[in-house]
């Protein structure tokens, strides 16, 4: 279009200046001369004018690219054909070639109107801690076929704030695992705090149609494995908590994989709460560095992950050569859900995994990332129903083997009395959705689950916990919550049997009680 209008005006000009009657008189050939070498100068300035345009990938050398709304099938065709028909199809017969940086230009237009953008129900989903949590993979592909993810790179954020108030029975035992609950900072029968409860930051990159790269930033001063209290610098760092590199794209391929540090395929740990995981999440949720294989297509969804060994960052514990050094890729997890509809707005779906080493493998006294003689496999069974605005979820899983770490070894101790037993956690809970009037319905929810870890008895035994939420989106991406917590039993990973306390005593109690009253935010952006 450009080189049109420049040599339309060139020859506008040439024709307006040769048809003036100064040119009749042959006696003034020199005016003539100069009037062509000006002419010859416009055409010099037109070729070069043109080859600029070009090499910025100004010019339309082919038949436009159409722009779709989402990275659909009209994304994979548009990609397509800039490879197919962008190199043989010009202006009339005559093949033209597609200028590389035009080739360029088309591509990025492809990908997105712009290099950087957000994405708000994206960012909530994928940073969400109680939903979804280890189906971020398949909540990326699925934001790629909805248009969400238009942009070269796409920045998340998110913060959780806090207020709340505590009340334990026992001193210094708060069994309310959103924070742990630690002596160091919590003192006492009664606690309060107002706090940054994590602050999240993200970055998902779409190097190409089919190639995807993922960065998780977090800070989490409540739940840090550091030492000190939650203001010591210990448990305030930042860490890349997740990161993966993906290929694929549900449509071209139902198939999909990646590599990176993420969320193990075992169970779905998800809550109906607004904010409190359930004890399936604390029990058995890994986080660890492998490689993932996915299936998705007509509701039914299929995972394998091998992990790597040793004791990971959470939930898997697979012994290499009897440490716990991650040299080996000897653990694995495989899961299968499929989901089918039910009536006008409803669906029911049904799932069940497998993972070979769980982290209850470790023996007596047992504490976070020790080594394990052998490893202790692990199952999982879970459904969700929702029909209109109700929806419903339960949830089983358990050691395929005893806990050797759940018995006390030596004889002499009275607590030896209690057997070695299977680790097992279930949850069940309800949401209704509630119309109020307003842009957005009140979320109403209750959630019981249970982490059992020892003997019928035993100090040990288990942990229960019940939570009654209530839930309000004042915003796109920003959920304003309250809860009541209560909590039986008091069961901390960390010397749960004893051993840390003299006399062979477990600091474990069966009837401590704990009860949470909390108010909060959860934005993202």
């Amino acid at each position: 279009m450009y080189r049109d209008y420049l040599a339309l005006g060139v020859s506008a000009l040439a024709l307006a200046t040769l048809g003036s009657p100064a040119f009749a008189d042959e006696a003034e050939d020199a005016r003539i001369e100069a009037l062509e070498a000006r002419i010859e100068q416009l055409e010099e300035t037109n070729r070069r004018l043109l080859e600029f345009l070009e090499t910025q990938g100004a010019t339309a050398t082919a038949p436009a690219v159409p722009h779709g709304t989402g990275h659909g099938a009209g994304h994979g065709a548009d990609h397509g054909a800039d490879h197919g028909s962008g190199h043989g199809a010009g202006h009339g017969d005559m093949p033209v070639q597609v200028p590389h940086a035009e080739h360029h230009a088309a591509h990025q237009q492809s990908m997105g109107q712009g290099f950087v953008g957000l994405s708000q129900d994206y960012s909530f989903a994928v940073l969400d801690h109680a939903e979804g949590i280890n189906r971020r993979q398949l909540i990326q592909l699925q934001a790629m076929q909805n248009g969400e993810l238009e942009n070269r790179v796409t920045l998340s954020g998110g913060v959780t704030v806090l207020a709340n108030y505590q009340r334990s029975n026992s001193d210094t035992k708060f069994g309310w695992l959103m924070r742990h609950p630690t002596s160091n900072n919590q003192i006492g029968e009664e606690v309060s705090e107002m706090v940054v409860h994590s602050a999240q930051f993200a970055l998902t990159a779409r190097m190409s149609d089919t190639i995807t790269g993922y960065v998780e930033m977090l800070y989490n001063p409540e739940q840090s494995f550091g030492s000190g209290t939650i203001t010591d610098l210990n448990r305030n760092q930042v860490q890349v908590r997740k990161a993966w590199v993906m290929i694929g794209d549900l449509d071209q391929s139902p198939w999909y994989a990646a590599i990176g540090k993420m969320d193990t395929p075992f169970g779905m740990n998800d809550t109906v709460s607004p904010f409190t995981n359930s004890t399936t999440w604390h029990s058995f949720a890994g986080l660890a560095y492998g490689g993932l294989v996915g299936y998705y297509n007509n509701g039914l969804h299929i995972r394998a992950m091998g992990i790597q060994g040793g004791a990971q960052f959470r939930a898997a514990n697979a012994p290499v050569q009897g440490t716990a050094v991650p040299s080996r890729v000897n653990n694995f997890a495989v899961d299968a859900n499929y989901t089918v509809p039910m009536g006008e707005d409803g669906s029911v779906m049904v799932g069940a995994s497998y993972e070979h080493a769980s982290p209850y493998c470790q023996p007596y006294p047992v504490f976070h990332f020790t080594a394990c003689a052998e490893n202790n496999p692990a199952y999982a069974v879970y459904g969700r129903i929702e029909t209109g605005a109700f929806e419903f979820i339960g949830e089983f899983q358990q050691t395929t083997d005893v806990w050797p770490g759940s018995a006390v070894p030596d004889p002499t101790n009275p607590l030896s009395v209690f057997a070695a037993q299977e680790t097992s956690s279930w949850a069940l809970g309800g949401r209704y959705a509630m119309d109020i009037g307003q842009d957005s319905p009140l979320d109403v929810s209750f959630e019981f689950s249970r982490f059992r870890a020892g003997d019928d008895g035993a100090p040990w035994e288990r942990q229960d916990q019940y939570v009654a939420g209530l839930g309000y989106f004042i915003a796109p991406g920003v959920n304003m919550f309250g809860e009541f917590i209560h909590v039986n039993g008091w069961a901390p990973l960390n010397f749960v049997s004893g051993g840390n306390l003299p006399g062979g005593a477990s600091w474990s109690e069966r009837d401590a009680t704990t009860d949470v009253i909390t108010f909060g935010v959860q934005a993202a952006f």
